[in-house]
């Protein structure tokens, strides 16, 4: 149980930081409203809260995001860019 709880916490803190990055980049990139900064800080703030939750060591935890953010990165890239996941995707991640 605490294997999927920490799963969990992963993926979410995984979102929290793409969403986080994403909003900016339409405002910036895609004629965005500026207000998309608002959700975005709010975003960031609570993926810094999120990874004081994780209970290994600092270094641990990140080692383990990593992977996870790598993973959740690549379905945002697929569901919510809309792109085809590339070979040079498959073999970075």
């Amino acid at each position: 149980m605490l294997l999927i709880q920490t799963a969990e916490l992963f993926i979410l803190t995984a979102i929290a930081e793409i969403v986080g990055c994403f909003l900016p980049y339409l405002w910036l990139r895609k004629d965005g409203s500026i207000w998309l900064l608002v959700p975005a800080a709010i975003s960031l703030a609570a993926f810094s809260w999120l990874l004081t939750l994780h209970p290994a060591a600092s270094g641990r935890v990140y080692a383990a995001y990593g992977g996870v953010y790598v993973a959740t990165a690549l379905v945002w890239l697929k569901v919510v860019d809309g792109e085809e996941l590339s070979v040079f995707d498959w073999t970075g991640a």
